[in-house]
């Protein structure tokens, strides 16, 4: 037994496969003891894991590589070996928000281009009025909500630095501020949509897998010096959470992962909710009306687990399309480096992936190539970015 391992985590779903491999002792059947711990902010969690008081942590995929690449904070490189979530966000508007929008509608009400055009004359309203920008909250200004709710309103127009205002608040305060009427919308996880919905106060506008088929939201992140220390450890975590994301994925486990992760030292909202985001039906407004995806959330299925260093690019390309970076080949070369499939598949003994990762895709704009992340930029007309 080596000494108990630190782990930080947010109480988000997509936490799922790190606390049912500690809870169902999946951890423990690799040889290794795990203390959980659950912080409120992203910035407590990258802070204690790059000064060493966690040894890992569930991680926004933007964080890990902005730590890599030194940008917003100091810089600590950061390996990502297993994906613990792809997808899983959504759009949550306030009813008069969703009102609004449906007023201006033209088309299907979940196609995300249709709704972005809605905001950008709900916008061009408001503007004319005097009224003050919309509010929108998003967890971490390098995080996928920020990029998600971004690429959404851009493709119809809007500016997010000029049209409307972006705010960082901690996923479990999301629902607090729509509530008080200090945000209209936030963009966040599971599993604060569906509260906001069963309170009556918001109403779900997209699942982020409307917006992008595909997006790496959580990893499993350490520190590269650590895991170049500890790969036997490194692959132990791995394999555990790869079973616990296999056990999730068995519908017949679901109520039973829901109430491991519905404990309050978890998640701790009510096991109801939870179940609903693990088998991607969810209740999308106050009046009881349900959506259901099989792509709200992929915890381990569709070869969802092991990292695709593609996303990694995406993620970066997002960062200079909105003025977080410059584009260089050293840095599109780091940020790639982030996400380990070679770490994944050589703890599963795996010499080549078992499935290819889907292609990614989004609503809008033109596929995406990480050969050519410049050429993908310039067919954007709304942007931070500067050849």
């Amino acid at each position: 037994m080596t000494a108990p391992l630190r782990i930080g985590f947010i109480p988000l779903v997509d936490a799922a496969a790190l606390i049912v491999a500690v809870d169902k002792g999946f951890v423990a059947n690799e040889g290794l003891e795990v203390e959980l711990v659950r912080e409120v902010s992203w910035s407590n969690v990258r802070d204690k894991l790059n000064i060493g008081l966690f040894d890992a942590a569930h991680l926004l995929a933007p964080v890990a590589i902005a730590s890599s690449l030194g940008l917003g904070h100091v810089k600590v490189p950061i390996a990502a070996p297993f994906n613990l979530g792809i997808n899983g966000n959504a759009i949550t508007v306030s009813p008069a928000l969703h009102a609004a929008l449906m007023e201006e509608i033209d088309g299907d009400r979940f196609d995300p281009m249709a709704t972005a055009k809605a905001l950008a004359r709900v916008v061009a309203k408001r503007r004319k009025a005097g009224a003050e920008p919309l509010t929108f909250g998003m967890t971490f200004p390098f995080s996928t909500h920020n990029y998600q709710l971004r690429f959404w309103m851009a493709a119809a127009g809007v500016d997010p630095d000029e049209d409307v205002r972006l705010v960082v608040l901690p996923p479990p305060y999301m629902v607090d501020s729509l509530k008080n009427g200090h945000v209209d919308a936030f963009c966040v996880g599971a599993p604060w949509n569906s509260v906001a919905v069963d309170l009556g106060i918001g109403q779900i506008l997209h699942f982020v897998s409307d917006i992008l088929d595909r997006a790496a939201e959580k990893v499993l992140a350490i520190r590269q010096t650590w895991a170049d220390k500890n790969p036997d450890v490194v692959a132990a975590l791995v394999r555990a959470a790869v079973k616990a994301a296999e056990f999730i994925e068995h519908p017949e486990n679901r109520t039973e992962a829901a109430q491991i992760l519905a404990q309050p030292e978890r998640i701790g909202v009510d096991a109801e909710v939870i179940q609903r985001t693990l088998t991607g039906r969810l209740k999308i407004s106050p009046d009881g009306t349900f959506r259901e995806s099989g792509r709200y959330l992929l915890v381990g299925r569709e070869g969802a687990g092991r990292p695709d260093p593609v996303q990694a690019a995406w993620l970066y390309a997002q960062m200079v399309r909105w003025g977080q970076t410059a584009l260089t080949p050293d840095g599109v070369k780091t940020a790639m480096a982030v996400f380990r499939p070679d770490l994944y598949d050589a703890a599963l003994g795996n010499s080549a992936p078992a499935e290819a990762p889907a292609a990614f895709g989004a609503f809008a704009g033109p596929a995406f190539d990480p050969a050519d992340i410049s050429g993908h930029l310039e067919a954007f007309a709304v942007g931070r970015w500067k050849a």
